[in-house]
């Protein structure tokens, strides 16, 4: 059973969020070719979780939101805590995402053509970008002055979880809010005047 209940650790570990018993069951059904009991993977689930109860491992597997995951045990939250705090602090900003962004989508761009994009200068958020290797120089324009040109780098792919540029969103994946009626009539006032 410790075969079974090592497949079931590395899917639980491997989830992005709380795997239920069933999408467990239609792994395990797949990999095996065959069908494993629900009892057999309940099991395999206690298993686990007699193993990380011991206070050699930081962290637990714990049923909650629909599912099974893990999760760190509740002795660690000061330390965990700090790294959110400091994590947080290496969060981009708004002109960062911004800048990052028209690179992303039109790239290989001049710092100056983000500049008319953005319409303000962009010299401390490029370079901070730079610094963060979200994006690199691609070369030298050929335009007059032949100014750099940016492009994003694989960090940049490996930050947003994409594999290829490809997967980036476009306009179409973007909802379109209707003007609402209170626009529309200020519109009309603003009109009026």
């Amino acid at each position: 059973m410790d075969f079974l209940s090592n497949h079931i650790e590395a899917l639980v570990f491997c989830a992005a969020k709380p795997i239920t018993l069933k999408e467990i069951q239609n792994c395990l059904t797949e990999m095996f070719e065959a069908e494993i009991p629900e009892k057999d993977i309940a099991q395999g689930l206690a298993d686990v979780q007699e193993k990380f109860i011991n206070d050699d491992f930081s962290f637990e597997l714990v049923e909650s939101g629909g599912g099974y995951q893990f999760l760190t045990k509740p002795a660690y939250q000061s330390s965990i805590s700090i790294l959110l705090k400091q994590q947080s602090n290496k969060r981009l900003s708004t002109s960062a995402l911004e800048t990052l962004s028209i690179i992303a989508y039109k790239q290989p761009i001049t710092k100056s053509e983000i500049e008319q994009v953005r319409g303000v200068n962009c010299d401390y958020t490029v370079q901070k970008l730079l610094e963060k290797e979200l994006v690199e120089i691609k070369g030298k324009s050929d335009g007059v002055g032949r100014p750099i040109i940016y492009g994003t780098s694989e960090k940049f792919k490996d930050y947003f979880g994409i594999n290829d540029l490809k997967e980036l969103p476009t306009p179409k994946d973007f909802p379109v809010e209707e003007p609402s009626a209170a626009a529309d009539a200020q519109g009309l006032e603003q009109a009026d005047e």
